[in-house]
């Protein structure tokens, strides 16, 4: 390796008062030099010097109130991973109780942050969420009080605005222990049985926050959703599943998506009856969000119960509903040999005409089956909707190779939407189409009833003659 390659071994070979010198050297003009080479020195001189560094960093950077544009925005995230890494890779070894304090303090930092920061990418949130799980190293070695440690996590909760807090609970369970879980728990059912505080908003922001909430009350929707999430939380971390079921109202558990999740605690838990009669009493709604997840889950039940039969006849019921490929698989897996062929050959004459094309190609995509693929579109291409080139995309090239007149008619499909409906932006992508075809002309020698190539792309050329940008393109 070359002598001036910048590297660790060949910097120190310059000797360390070399290296003083280019350091000071470097730093003149950067204050985020300047400031990290400060920090080093300060923990030089002990943990409790840096600590005293980091703190008087996170009191200026709270105290800013000027907004970060686009330009500075790298350097601010750059400066807030510098402080969240001084506090917990140099002072938490040798200081963990000072490394907790100044970590709460960091997160406690974000509100400030976020108020003057275009955060729409994430990364900002992103420093906060990762410094918020070293909690789960520090916390161990420091010494706290149990019961502080609660009054801290209650306070932060009631206070967390951006959600800079969110996770806490389980991240500090080992630090809270049984006697600080017990402390948080009284808390947050104190809370519970107070009277929900009249805010001093503008009656018409509060009218919009109640618009918003479940229940007419956005304040109180507020406090029953944290009270909930702590009560679960705390539940979870003492390992008591029926106080975490307890959390979900009569309603909750009416919603497919929850009384699955519900069921699979129990499951888990081994109470399969239990667990059925959570699916059982769920609102069955064709409408209802999270019926895949329930019905997936009843599976399990009925399973898990012996009932296999049953369970095959809800697997053959929900594969007539969705053409859900797994579920068809698990049922044909459980079929004696040859009977599975019958049922196979059924279920796809059974996709064959299924009401929603798009899920019927996909199912034969996935399956795979490009033979019937090819059927499908050849006999169904006008009920396709040309603009879900997301689907129809991978479905052409899925069939080019062999069915190359099915991937024909569905690239014109997409080149037919892109053209009638004038969408310049995806003009780029119907003249690939458009050349994909052109490709596949050379194999293709029976277009059947369909246009050739060539009278297809002269059809455009007549319809379209005046959309000079596809043609300036496709030239």
């Amino acid at each position: 390796m070359s002598k001036k390659t910048l590297n660790e071994a060949n910097l120190e070979a310059l000797g360390e008062a070399r290296l003083a010198h280019l350091l000071i050297e470097v730093s003149t003009g950067s204050a985020e030099i300047k400031r990290r080479l400060r920090l080093e020195l300060a923990h030089n001189l002990g943990p409790e010097e840096l600590a005293r560094d980091v703190q008087r960093r996170l009191t200026s950077i709270r105290r800013s109130t000027s907004f970060v544009g686009w330009r500075k925005r790298k350097a601010l995230i750059k400066d807030l991973n510098t402080q969240a890494v001084m506090i917990t890779d140099k002072i938490g070894p040798e200081a963990p109780t000072l490394a907790f304090d100044l970590l709460w303090d960091f997160i406690e930092l974000a509100p400030s942050v976020y108020e003057r920061v275009d955060d729409s990418r994430g990364d900002v949130g992103e420093v906060f969420r990762s410094a918020l799980l070293q909690f789960e190293d520090i916390a161990p070695r420091a010494v706290l009080a149990p019961e502080n440690l609660a009054i801290r996590i209650w306070d932060a909760l009631c206070d967390n605005a951006y959600g800079e807090f969110n996770g806490i609970i389980p991240i500090l369970a080992q630090a809270l222990g049984h006697e600080g879980l017990e402390h948080l728990k009284t808390l947050v059912k104190a809370h519970q049985s107070a009277p929900v505080k009249e805010t001093d908003d503008h009656a018409a922001l509060q009218f919009l926050r109640d618009l918003r909430s479940t229940g007419g009350n956005f304040a109180a929707d507020q406090k029953t959703q944290l009270i909930k999430s702590c009560l679960q939380d705390i539940a979870t971390a003492q390992g008591d599943m029926d106080a975490y079921i307890a959390q979900y109202s009569a309603r909750d558990l009416k919603r497919p998506h929850i009384a699955a999740k519900v069921a699979q605690l129990l499951l888990d838990n081994a109470r399969p009856h239990d667990a059925l009669d959570v699916l059982t009493a769920a609102d069955q709604n064709a409408a209802a969000t999270g019926k895949t997840e329930w019905d997936a889950t009843y599976i399990k039940c009925l399973l898990e119960l012996d009932r296999v039969e049953d369970a095959q006849d809800h697997r053959w019921t929900y594969f007539q509903e969705t053409l859900d490929v797994q579920t068809l698989r698990d049922y044909l897996k459980v079929l004696p040999d040859f009977e599975d062929m019958e049922f196979e050959a059924t279920a796809k004459g059974h996709a064959l005409k299924f009401y929603d094309i798009v899920a019927a190609l996909t199912f034969f995509i996935e399956w795979p089956d490009h033979a019937l693929a090819t059927r499908l579109v050849e006999a169904r291409i006008n009920e396709l909707d040309g603009d879900l080139y997301n689907i129809l995309t991978p479905a052409a090239e899925s069939l080019r190779d062999k069915q190359p007149l099915a991937a024909v008619l569905l690239w014109r499909s997409m080149i037919n939407h892109t053209l009638w409906e004038g969408r310049n932006s995806r003009y780029g992508h119907a003249v690939d189409h458009l050349m994909d075809c052109a490709a596949a002309d050379m194999e293709l020698t029976d277009y059947g009833t369909r246009q050739t190539h060539e009278q297809y792309l002269n059809g455009l050329r007549l319809q379209h003659k005046h959309k000079s940008s596809f043609w300036a393109k496709l030239a």
